[in-house]
């Protein structure tokens, strides 16, 4: 799924709720979507991702009228390169869901989306000198048991989990660094993935391995809106909302996800899963609780 913004007030707000939680449900239903171009290359869609997103972002900066706040940034070399940093890392991530999908690994990518959170307080505690709390190293500690459980059980890491979770994990890190509005800093991201995109796109189209022009059209460039409007949505709902409702609320996508893997896709849970997944939930609930006491004491 994101980087976490509060508002200046720190409250949460009802339009703050609608907008974060219309963002989660789609993430939840985007393997559907997936699913349906999963005959196209990884790379292939996420170009489309990529081209399609700069209108639809474009549209929304010049409505709310923050094309200022872009120009400065692509004059400034710094956040030019911090910004690559971010593109790239959110490009790889979605690299790994479009072929984790394709390849029959949703439940996977899941498990990497659950995982994330927990992963976000260890890198806080290496990273930034942050102090977890004791509930929130027995989250982790519990998480890095269904780890060693799934390494243990197939001999390998499951590498789309954890490609996820890397991806989502420091390109959360380093959007916080961004000193950017989020809508504006999407915006620049896929401009700066942008030439690459079109690059790809025209190689697969003179080599006559590219879909676009064909049944596949619509498709493709319907791959800009479902990945723009979620995020998007995130982006404002999170200025609306406290970081501790944010928390709470990103665990409904991964449920979806793994939801559709398991009754719409069909996908096997394999014994190793079976423990791993109640021991991550375990940690999502011991990490949720002073969460959900704080909602409760500021609410």
């Amino acid at each position: 799924m994101t980087d976490q913004t509060l508002t200046p007030e720190n409250k949460d707000t009802p339009q703050g709720l609608g907008f974060a939680i219309a963002a989660y449900v789609l993430w939840g239903f985007l393997p559907l979507y997936l699913k349906a171009v999963s005959h196209l290359g990884p790379a292939e869609v996420v170009a489309h991702r990529v081209i399609w997103s700069v209108p639809l972002a474009g549209a929304l900066l010049i409505a709310l009228r923050r094309t200022k706040d872009l120009q400065a940034a692509l004059r400034n070399p710094r956040m030019l390169g911090m910004a690559v940093v971010t593109a790239t890392l959110i490009s790889l991530n979605w690299a790994i869901y479009v072929w984790a999908i394709a390849a029959d690994r949703t439940v996977d990518a899941a498990l990497g989306y659950y995982i994330n959170p927990l992963f976000s307080i260890l890198l806080g505690a290496l990273l930034l000198g942050e102090r977890p709390t004791r509930t929130q190293w027995v989250a982790i500690g519990l998480a890095g048991v269904a780890v060693a459980i799934l390494i243990g059980f197939a001999g390998t890491l499951p590498w789309a989990a954890f490609g996820l979770m890397l991806s989502w994990g420091f390109y959360a890190l380093a959007k916080k660094s961004l000193p950017i509005g989020p809508n504006q800093g999407f915006l620049l991201e896929v401009l700066i993935l942008l030439i690459p995109a079109l690059g790809y796109v025209l190689f697969l189209a003179q080599t006559g391995q590219g879909h676009f022009g064909g049944p596949d059209t619509l498709w493709l460039m319907g791959c800009g809106v479902v990945t723009a409007v979620p995020l998007i949505l995130y982006a404002n709902g999170a200025k609306l909302l406290r970081l501790s409702t944010i928390g709470i609320l990103q665990y409904i996508a991964p449920t979806m996800i793994f939801a559709v893997a398991v009754f719409v896709f069909g996908e096997t849970v394999d014994p190793a899963r079976r423990i791993a997944f109640p021991l991550i939930w375990a940690a999502l609930v011991v990490y949720s609780i002073p969460l959900i006491r704080q909602m409760r004491r500021r609410g």
